[in-house]
């Protein structure tokens, strides 16, 4: 099957587009944001802070958007969140332009966006397969997780350069036009999209007991929820707190440096995207998955190793080649083996169950790199990541799934 099989189907078309283009915005805020934090108060606390604003209002509200989304017109859903969330972005472009732009005001605009990414996230988990035929499946998530990376791979070396030659400013306008394009893009697909169907009207948590008993009813679900719950703390941790100060402090790198192994990382999941979407149907995905977490984990931990900034990219992408295998084998499982009326329900419970941590791997990844500096932050959260994988594959419902 081609790669871009799915594309033909146009209601596809324009929603690949539209976040294609508004992944590339939010990679050059990304880089940016990341930038102006060091640089205005050069604290890892801070920086950990700023992430924490963002996680937790999504954590709050997930399950509920969850719910929503399987009772809501899904387009209308991220319609209203592409044009929220990119006048959001223009407030915070005109502020930085001015210099008038605060850190209390950056932990506002996260708290904002958290809000609005409950919703979201669901929504787009969801609407893929409403947009696309079964058969065309395989290379919509292969696309979509290619653009993805795509985006992640560019966007932050394009960003280094918009905060080197036009301040973050530009960078940040740039995110905000990018979601308003986006939400154009959503428009056709208004009328491709029927509303989801519903039966008779339920109480919000009776819907919601159903996708927790749809998760628990699947080891393979809860399992996997559950270990990645844990292992995203100790990931996600070092590379939103203690990353800027490993480029910055111990190798002695700029913002490109930090750009470099951003993109690195993505450009290995590109690479995973790619060898991926050329197969129809994988066997033996529970082993597969969990091996290519371990092999990207055991690289991970290599970012804590006094080696040059050219061994760290590489070790960025290996870890990225394996985060790209494992998240497209997660989705395609998920697409497959979860019915659509509970699919909404079960991406929010997945979300919530694998990133609840974070804002904590946050704080404590912070907190460490003040302490004891960057490098044994990844390798103490690498070895805690290695030890949950491994026990995660020794269950026979993780060895099984094919």
């Amino acid at each position: 099957m081609s790669l871009f099989f799915s594309l033909k189907h146009r209601s596809f078309a324009f929603l690949w587009s539209g976040q294609t283009i508004s992944r590339l915005g939010d990679s050059l805020y990304r880089i940016a944001l990341t930038w102006w934090v060091l640089e205005k108060t050069g604290s890892a606390v801070a920086m950990g802070l700023v992430l924490i604003f963002s996680f937790v209002p999504m954590l709050i509200f997930v399950l509920i958007g969850g719910v929503m989304v399987d009772r809501w017109q899904r387009s209308r859903v991220m319609l209203a969140s592409d044009l929220a969330r990119g006048g959001l972005v223009a407030v915070v472009a005109g502020l930085a332009f001015v210099n008038g732009l605060e850190l209390w005001q950056i932990y506002i605009a996260s708290v904002v966006f958290g809000f609005v990414d409950a919703f979201f996230q669901p929504a787009y988990a969801a609407i893929v397969p409403d947009v696309t035929p079964q058969e065309a499946l395989p290379s919509a998530n292969a696309l979509t997780n290619l653009s993805w990376r795509i985006t992640g791979a560019g966007g932050p070396a394009l960003g280094a350069l918009c905060v080197a030659f036009g301040g973050t400013s530009v960078a940040f306008a740039l995110d905000a036009l990018s979601f308003f394009i986006s939400a154009v893009c959503l428009l056709p697909i208004l009328r491709f999209v029927p509303p989801t169907p519903t039966a008779e009207p339920t109480h919000v948590l009776h819907d919601f007991r159903e996708g927790l008993r749809a998760v628990f009813a699947s080891p393979w679900l809860w399992i996997t929820i559950a270990v990645f719950g844990f292992a995203n703390m100790a990931f996600e941790g070092a590379m939103g707190s203690a990353l800027p100060f490993l480029v910055k402090n111990n190798l002695n790198a700029d913002v490109g440096g930090l750009g470099l192994l951003t993109s690195m990382f993505s450009l290995g999941a590109i690479v995973g995207a790619v060898w991926l979407g050329r197969y129809k149907r994988l066997r033996r995905r529970g082993l597969v998955s969990y091996g290519s977490a371990i092999i990207g984990t055991l690289a991970f931990i290599l970012f804590g190793f006094p080696i040059t900034l050219g061994g760290v990219a590489l070790a960025a992408l290996i870890t990225g080649i394996s985060e790209g295998l494992f998240g497209l084998i997660w989705t395609n499982t998920l697409q497959e083996l979860v019915p659509r009326e509970l699919r909404g329900r079960v991406s929010s419970i997945d979300m919530m169950g694998s990133f609840v941590l974070i804002p904590v791997g946050y704080a404590l990844a912070g907190w460490a790199t003040d302490q004891v500096g960057a490098p044994l932050v990844f390798i103490v959260g690498g070895v805690w990541a290695l030890l949950l994988l491994t026990l995660g594959l020794l269950h026979p419902a993780i060895r099984g799934l094919d």
